[in-house]
């Protein structure tokens, strides 16, 4: 990362890596606001976030399809829990479809959370380690399982009729079940996952398609629909403002 912005990250114990994907915390510098990229990356995010300015704030925020402008304020901390899909339905017991592209005040005490466990990153993810199994639904649906398995382990490489034929659960049943949870389609979804694992081949200035897609046109065209701009200007990265492109580690 840049020195105006500090960042971390920690995977979860193997009893929450279905449902969670990372813990990570990120601060800004003390000089300047930061304007920035917000780009889809497969992800549901509970954030706690607060500034010399405001008090410690919660956001759940649905998933993304496409780049969103924001500006982080100076001086900004922000510790963030990133939920692989699962975890709407099993941990957080709720639909996000009404919040494509958005996002949803959370109590400030949600979790459990008070102030005093944002000032060590080990502190909030060993917290969470302990509290969020104590929260989860007891029993995952096989078909569900099988499913997000399938998608994660081929990062959206395969087609709808293969993911349904891998889940034992039919296309059109898995496709009410996304846009009725997550406000979007399977289809839409495994793209989004196609485009976040190009990060790290782009991250290392290699700009043709590593992944399932068809070829060069339909890769530049993936990444503009995701990004707002061509793989070139993505690798780029230019003042770091594509910031989760900026936090994927080189290679």
């Amino acid at each position: 990362m840049t020195p105006d912005l500090d960042y971390e990250t920690r995977q979860p114990e193997a009893d929450l890596a279905s449902i969670v994907e990372s813990f990570w915390r990120l601060q800004t510098g003390a000089v300047v606001d930061k304007p920035i990229l917000l780009l889809p990356d497969g992800r549901i995010d509970v954030l706690f976030s607060y500034s010399p300015t405001e008090p410690l704030q919660v956001m759940l925020m649905g998933l993304g399809t496409q780049a969103e402008h924001t500006i982080l304020a100076a001086e900004t901390v922000i510790y963030a829990v990133s939920l692989r899909l699962l975890g709407a339905e099993y941990l957080l017991h709720t639909r996000v479809a009404d919040i494509l592209n958005s996002a949803r005040p959370l109590p400030a005490n949600f979790w459990g959370i008070t102030p005093a466990d944002l000032t060590s990153f080990d502190h909030f993810c060993a917290r969470l380690s302990t509290e969020l199994p104590k929260l989860l639904s007891p029993a995952i649906d096989a078909r569900r399982q099988r499913l997000f398995e399938l998608l994660y382990a081929t990062e959206g490489a395969l087609p709808v009729h293969e993911l349904a034929a891998g889940a034992g659960w039919s296309s059109r049943q898995i496709n009410r079940y996304f846009q009725e949870y997550f406000g979007l389609s399977l289809k839409t979804y495994c793209a989004i996952l196609r485009f976040r694992a190009s990060f790290p081949q782009l991250k290392a200035g290699r700009l043709f398609p590593e992944q399932a897609f068809a070829d060069q046109a339909h890769f530049i065209r993936e990444v503009r629909k995701f990004a707002g701009v061509r793989p070139k200007d993505l690798a780029r990265n230019e003042d770091d403002r594509f910031i989760q492109f900026s936090a994927w580690p080189a290679l």
